[in-house]
């Protein structure tokens, strides 16, 4: 016998299929990272429309060179997930702005002559996105320092991870262990 789903009228069967979809504070008129109540909700990063805008009027580029790119300029302090720069690669063409087209398989994305002109007008008020003081976020270097270390921590687990012997695995989750317990006993130290 042939079951047939239930859901109410007028649900995608797969909302997150959906071209709409995007992070939780995407709000599609104001852009990434913006709701419509009070603005920036919950964003780490700079703006990555301002990013991708000032990137491409210097080379066409697919989403993950901008990632890289972004990373790249903020010195590691900033690393916008593809969450975050797809949608807003969307937008742009959805504005006019940007075009894409297929380079060596890749959709790669690159001003329209609208564009341009956009972005020569408006590139006092775009800036440098990814300068530490335009990412807004006041961290002190201490723990930009401790971001970087982590990221790069993360990369030499995941070589491990996927070139690693078992043994050398096994060692890997210890250490990671021991300075877990070393770090939560840095907090617990402050408090006595």
């Amino acid at each position: 016998m042939h079951r047939t789903e239930h859901r109410p009228a007028g649900r995608p069967r797969h909302p997150h299929r959906s071209r709409r979809s995007g992070p939780r504070d995407f709000d599609w008129e104001l852009g990434p990272g913006r709701s419509g109540r009070g603005g920036r909700r919950g964003r780490k990063g700079g703006d990555v429309r301002a990013a991708a805008l000032l990137l491409l009027a210097e080379a066409p580029a697919h989403g993950y060179s901008l990632i890289q790119q972004i990373a790249a300029r903020s010195d590691g302090a900033w690393s916008p997930s593809p969450g975050s720069i797809y949608p807003v690669l969307q937008q742009l063409e959805d504005e006019g702005l940007i075009e894409f087209t297929r380079v060596e398989g890749r959709k790669t994305a690159s001003l329209t002559e609208t564009g341009a002109a956009y972005v020569e007008e408006n590139r006092e008020a775009l800036g440098e996105p990814w300068d530490s003081e335009q990412l807004g976020r006041g961290i002190p270097a201490e723990s930009a320092a401790l971001n970087t270390a982590l990221k790069s921590l993360m990369s030499a687990a995941r070589h491990v991870m996927t070139d690693g012997s078992p043994a050398h695995q096994a060692q890997a989750a210890a250490i990671v262990a021991d300075t877990r317990r070393r770090l939560y006993g840095l907090l617990a130290d402050d408090e006595s």
